[in-house]
């Protein structure tokens, strides 16, 4: 029977002791916990209910990477530090070693293991008597890789090897237990020629230590050997090619239409500490840079890959910009950004290594693929997918690599694949485990091997135009929780996933080496199935997150590590043009693989409310940038002034921060995004205005002509039309299309013809020419002095009498008779 156990058992196993101990029962379990030889690993699940007592890190492990010149004696330093409501007493701690990695996906699982599963054990070493609430105290453990006479870590053959330092201890009011445990990858890849151990010393905090000694000194014995070096397999190099992520999350504030004028706000100015000296961007780009000089073949198969929506707002930064007091209030107080310098410095390197590095551009502002594909905005996904490359080679002054798609999810759905290819054929760099069977088809184990030379180039099953190379998963899950913010990509399997948090950043870094290395160092033979594994020049693609927390020293020890198994002839640099290019060569197989969405992704991916709200909002910029007049002689395009607030939505569905360890704050920071882009949208519409010169009109004809007022506030000219809601009694002309200039207002001279003497209500509004409704509409109220029919019979009658009187005085004086209407008037 198999046992699940916490991955923090310690902390379950510590309860269990104490309740035990606490009710007089005598808990049946050694004080030492050592594991058995037939004890069997199983995966963890952390329980966040149970009490902790101790808590564990690991601070330095020496050396990082093993190599045929390192040292043959592996130094973990760390600290105990006491967690919980109580003294622990009798605090002693021990290295364990588990079996080495056999396959890609135990870089992952490995780390999940009961400590069972770790059972090369050393000797325990005591930290502390007693170590009280709130205390800390420093540890350092030393096992040698190789002995015959004294523990070691057993380490004959290059290999990952996943290591555990376990914490014991004795809680007040319990019995002894494992109280913490922190786990690492140990990359081994060469061992070293060492002497045997002699004898122990007493280290600093009173444990125990191996010392070497050598032939030479006189002190072995006739039995003892020394141990040889056992060098790398370099008959099987691995073709390598490393995504470098430069990204960040939208830093620009939200609903900010564009402006000739205006500096560009932004939310804070933390990206001004990053692009100075010691700052995340600016180490990405020093590690690069470093390497460039020392180890230059390495950067044959590295690629810059630029988030637009970054370049853009450092870009903006090089000039005066702003940084909003309140990110609620985008368009409230503002203070001086203080980010020119720096900004000005990081992007000029950045040209000079572009200049000389492989570049590609990513999907603006690691946008949710999947949610644009379910949108189907033409504009929209020209944004996000057609200008990047575009962005990317007018700030840089480079030509980025083409053809080629990395989606910030690592995964797709057959709908956003046709989304991509629907320009043309493309190649989508994703998770190994994002197509079917994708392990298996790196691994050549499969039974349709790829065609493309590597063995990383496959055809997409019911996407016309598509093809994949796959990265693998488990390393690009390794880096993804390296720096700061470490965070699980959504391509992770739920047996691999768990609390990043518990790891200290030297043991997450250690996991992302030790997954670096091992491909480098695959078995020629599956263990599993006895058959042959891939020969040299396996194609091997790694990449981390695009918005990457590496720490400046993370990134430089990522391309140590890579420099170094170039050097040792366990890689060679592929370059991404000849990856992709093998990859699209596969568009014409006979064979296809299905694509694999995760449900993990959609629980990942941008929120419902937000789609919905961009799909809405998007069709009304549409609509209205199409009324917006194109002068070539104005400072700002239509195009120009709605981008900002395009570009706003795709930062609205933006995945970064959507992994980590604050997801809820990335989805309502999402939300207000859009939520921003709406009011702003709002506040366009409401721009452009009718009004009238007076509350009450009154005409002296039935076709005198109405007076209005059309204004317009926004920065660039609109073509408008004037809608108006009368009674059937008034007949109001069509004036057409009208432009309004930019800022400015025009007078509209609208031909009425009413036939009511009464007093009429006349509504008006603008509309665009497609008929969405700009502003408020305006009444007035139109009075004639004209009487129209009654007018026109009473003319009629008097015009009638008129004639009928001249015609009877005309008769009377024919016929030389007097008037009778004369009679009195004559003299």
């Amino acid at each position: 029977m198999t046992v699940v156990v916490s991955r923090a058992g310690a902390a379950v196993l510590a309860v269990l002791v104490l309740v035990l101990t606490t009710a007089g029962v005598t808990p049946l379990l050694p004080t030492t916990l050592l594991p058995t030889a037939s004890a069997n690993p199983a995966a963890a699940q952390t329980d966040p209910d149970e009490p902790r007592f101790l808590e564990l890190s690991i601070d330095e492990v020496t050396p990082q990477t093993v190599t045929l010149t390192s040292e043959s004696v592996v130094t973990v330093r760390g600290t105990v530090a006491n967690i919980g409501d109580r003294d622990v007493e009798d605090v002693w701690v021990r290295l364990q070693r588990a079996p080495v990695v056999s396959d890609s996906a135990a870089l992952r699982t490995s780390l999940s293991l009961d400590q069972a599963g770790f059972d090369t054990v050393g000797e325990f070493e005591e930290v502390a008597d007693r170590l009280g609430q709130g205390e800390r105290a420093d540890f350092e453990l030393e096992l040698p890789l190789r002995s015959d006479l004294v523990p070691s870590l057993d380490i004959d053959i290059p290999g990952v090897y996943p290591l555990l330092v376990n914490v014991n201890g004795v809680p007040e009011y319990g019995g002894a237990a494992r109280l913490d445990d922190a786990r690492f990858l140990l990359p081994v890849l060469a061992v070293p020629a060492s002497d045997e151990v002699t004898e122990e010393t007493e280290t600093g905090n009173g444990g125990s230590r191996g010392t070497t000694r050598s032939s030479d000194d006189g002190r072995l014995d006739r039995e003892e050997k020394a141990f040889p070096a056992v060098p790398p397999d370099v008959s099987r190099p691995a073709a390598v090619t490393m995504l470098w992520p430069l990204a960040d999350r939208p830093r620009l504030a939200a609903g900010v239409a564009g402006s000739g004028t205006e500096p560009v706000r932004l939310v804070d100015d933390d990206l001004a500490a990053s692009l100075t000296e010691g700052g995340r961007l600016d180490g990405l780009l020093r590690a690069v840079e470093d390497t460039a000089r020392t180890e230059p073949r390495v950067l044959e198969g590295l690629c810059l890959a630029v988030d637009p929506d970054l370049l853009v707002t450092v870009a903006n930064m090089t000039r005066d910009y702003l940084v909003v007091e309140d990110p609620n209030e985008p368009t409230g107080d503002a203070r001086p950004g203080s980010g020119t310098d720096a900004a000005v410095a990081w992007l000029e390197r950045l040209r000079a290594l572009a200049a000389t590095t492989c570049t590609m551009a990513v999907p603006f502002a690691q946008v949710d693929l999947t949610a644009l594909g379910d949108l189907a905005d033409s504009s929209l996904t020209d944004s996000a997918l057609e200008s990047p490359a575009a962005i990317v080679d007018s700030i840089l002054g480079v030509t980025s690599t083409p053809g080629v798609m990395w989606p910030d999810s690592g995964v797709l759905t057959e709908k956003t694949g046709s989304m991509l290819a629907a320009d043309g054929p493309v190649t989508a760099l994703v998770s190994d485990n994002a197509v079917e069977g994708g392990r298996a088809l790196l691994a050549g184990t499969s039974s349709t091997p790829s065609t493309a030379p590597g063995g990383n180039g496959f055809r997409i099953s019911g996407v016309s135009g598509l093809t994949a190379a796959l990265f693998d998963s488990s390393a690009s899950a390794a880096l993804a929780g390296m720096g700061t913010d470490p965070q699980t990509p959504s391509f992770v399997p739920s047996s691999a996933r768990y609390d990043l948090s518990r790891d200290s950043s030297t043991a997450r870094l250690q996991d992302a080496l030790g997954a670096l290395a091992w491909p480098a160092m695959v078995p020629t033979v599956s263990e599993v199935t006895g058959a042959a594994l891939p020969a040299a020049g396996r194609s091997v693609l790694f990449a981390p997150p695009q918005n990457w927390s590496a720490s400046p020293d993370d990134a430089a020890s990522v391309l140590s590590m890579l420099s170094t198994l170039v050097r040792s002839g366990l890689t060679t640099p592929r370059p991404l043009a000849a990856l992709v290019d093998a990859a699209a060569n596969t568009a014409n197989d006979p064979t296809a693989s299905m694509l694999v969405y995760p449900e993990q992704a959609i629980t990942d991916g941008a929120s419902a409310a937000v789609v919905s709200e961009t799909e809405e909002q998007i069709g009304r910029l549409d609509a209205i940038q199409t009324a917006l007049v194109e002068d070539p002689q104005a400072q700002l395009t239509p195009q120009q002034f709605t981008a900002p607030l395009r570009e706003d939505l795709l930062r609205a569905m933006s995945l970064a921060g959507r992994r980590g360890a604050d997801a809820d704050g990335a989805y309502a920071t999402g939300e207000h995004r859009a939520s921003e882009v709406r009011e702003a949208v709002d506040d366009i519409y409401d721009a452009v205005t009718v009004i009238s010169t007076g509350g009450v009109y009154t005409l002296t004809s039935e076709q005198s002509p109405l007076l209005l007022t059309a204004r317009n506030d926004l920065p660039v000219g609109i073509t408008v039309r004037l809608q108006v809601d009368a009674p059937d009694t008034v007949d109001i002309t069509d004036i057409g299309p009208t432009q309004l200039p930019p800022r400015g207002s025009r007078t509209l001279t609208v031909p009425a013809q009413i036939s009511d003497s009464r007093n009429l209500r006349l509504e008006f509004a603008l509309t665009t020419d497609s008929g969405l409704p700009l502003g408020s509409s305006t009444t007035v109220t139109v009075r004639s002095n004209a009487y129209g029919q009654i007018l026109a019979v009473v003319t009629g009658c008097a015009g009638a009498l008129l004639l009928f009187l001249a015609g009877r005085r005309l008769l009377h004086r024919f016929r030389g008779e007097p008037d009778p209407a004369d009679e009195g008037y004559e003299k």
